[in-house]
């Protein structure tokens, strides 16, 4: 776009809004971790806009289930940025109904704009006397909106502002998840696993630290559980059916593996039929039980064409200061031993340990060997 072609009111807008603009653009697609995306985005509107309260809304909710609002970042003036931890219970949300301005504002890819409404909710609900929702112009993830809060109407000039960031953001965000994405599932990459994976392995101090930018919500210790999938006899489902059929199972098993784990559980498609699984929080016991539930879905569910596939999963849990190599390497010795005992099997590292059957790693720290 020529200089002759921008908006009158942008020819005469003050160089330092200009300047600020500029600046939060940059500190946007300088920002690689997706959870803080929209924290970024909430905080750098309300900077340049000086409303009293920005927020950024996303629907939340397994495939055919009620979807609910997920606080991805409330900012507000004076205050520190919030945002809904990512492993809340779903029930303590708000109903996808219970807020129709912001599913106007989806439906129909425009602003919408109300008088006296409540931003966020529980502890950090503010009442705003005007506040207009605009959609995220995202073709990738999940839906959401914008909302912001001010004593006085948003001006033309502010709202046009405000569609231009909103325009780079959701190009940034479409470049962020295409990057971060497996092509065929459209389940998170190798890639991306190691920066998720850092976070989970870290000691909970340091993990608060590097949450000081949006501050999360009813923070918990719980730590986290790897998985590892492998569809069994996949190469026979190649040979036997051709790679189109091999593929449509590869993205069935992605859906039920969405269907079966929880919103805020990490999932990847690791390369052909393994996948990885990064369960947050519960007790051994309360990861076999949710590894066990995919399995069963996986041999139960009727394959075209195929009919039945299995998987045999190993798990381990993530200890701090694991490297991702070494805890996928306990993970996987799970898998090859669920191989060996028949297939269509859940195996717990640790408890293999335990049996007896396996050696515990640290018996073989000392014993690596360089070159």
């Amino acid at each position: 776009m020529s200089v002759q072609d921008l908006p009158a009111d942008v020819h005469h807008a003050p160089a330092a809004v200009v300047d600020d603009a500029i600046s939060h653009l940059a500190a946007l697609t300088a920002q690689r971790d997706r959870e803080l995306l929209d924290v970024t985005l909430a905080q750098g509107v309300l900077d340049l806009l000086g409303a009293a309260s920005v927020a950024v809304y996303r629907l939340i909710g397994r495939d055919g289930d009620v979807r609910r609002w997920l606080c991805c970042g409330l900012a507000r003036k004076s205050r520190m940025t919030v945002s809904d931890p990512m492993w809340v219970d779903l029930h303590e949300l708000p109903l996808e109904d219970e807020h129709p301005t912001r599913l106007r504002a989806l439906a129909s890819r425009v602003p919408e704009r109300a008088e006296e409404q409540i931003m966020g909710h529980g502890e950090h609900a503010v009442l705003a006397p005007h506040v207009i929702t605009l959609p995220l112009p995202v073709e990738v993830g999940l839906p959401g909106v914008l909302e912001v809060g001010s004593a006085e109407p948003m001006s033309v000039q502010a709202l046009r502002t405000v569609q231009t960031l909103l325009k780079v953001f959701g190009n940034f965000q479409n470049l962020l998840e295409s990057s971060q994405r497996d092509a065929l599932t459209g389940l998170l990459n190798r890639q991306t696993f190691d920066a998720t994976f850092l976070k989970a392995s870290m000691p909970l101090a340091e993990r608060k630290c590097d949450h000081a930018q949006g501050e999360r919500r009813h923070s918990s210790a719980a730590g986290y559980w790897l998985g590892v999938v492998d569809i069994d006899h996949f190469k026979r489902v190649n040979d036997s059916f051709g790679h189109l059929i091999g593929d449509e199972v590869l993205v069935l098993v992605a859906r039920i593996m969405r269907q079966t784990f929880r919103h805020y559980d990490r999932l990847y498609r690791f390369g052909g039929e393994e996948f990885v699984v990064l369960l947050r929080g519960g007790t051994e016991a309360d990861a076999m039980g949710a590894f066990e539930r995919f399995r069963r879905n996986v041999a139960s569910y009727p394959f075209p064409q195929v009919d039945r596939v299995t998987v045999s999963v190993g798990f381990t849990e993530v200890m701090h200061n694991d490297t991702p190599n070494v805890t996928f390497a306990r993970a996987d010795q799970g898998v090859y031993r669920a191989k060996h005992q028949g297939r269509n099997l859940v195996l717990c590292h640790e408890e293999l340990v335990r049996n007896g059957v396996l050696q515990s790693s640290d018996q073989h720290i000392g014993d690596v060997e360089l070159f």
